[in-house]
């Protein structure tokens, strides 16, 4: 009678945790879930910072990208300009020296 009697306050007591219905959780329950809630919450905003942080990231190392070749086409001209000098000057000296 005692098992008997310990079985079925067992399976109600499963049957009870079981529950998906707010009203019929308990205060315990509800914290849970109230904690999981939260901690879901605070897992979608962590994942959007990083998805914007990696757009930054991305947008970023594009403009360094873009900076450089702008600064290696700026280097190769200024290098063309100072061996034009050079040639110009050159040449005034194979003149001079005529």
């Amino acid at each position: 009678m005692k098992t008997r009697m310990l079985g079925s306050l067992l399976a109600l007591a499963v049957l009870a945790g079981c529950s998906n219905d707010e009203e019929a959780m308990g205060p315990a329950q509800r914290a849970g879930k109230a904690l999981d809630d939260a901690g879901a919450k605070v897992s979608r905003q962590v994942e959007d910072e990083l998805a914007k942080a990696d757009r930054a990231a991305a947008e970023a190392r594009e403009k360094v990208r873009n900076a450089a070749q702008e600064a290696s086409r700026g280097l190769d001209k200024a290098t063309e300009e100072v061996g034009k000098k050079v040639e110009k000057a050159g040449e005034k000296m194979q003149r001079a020296a005529e």
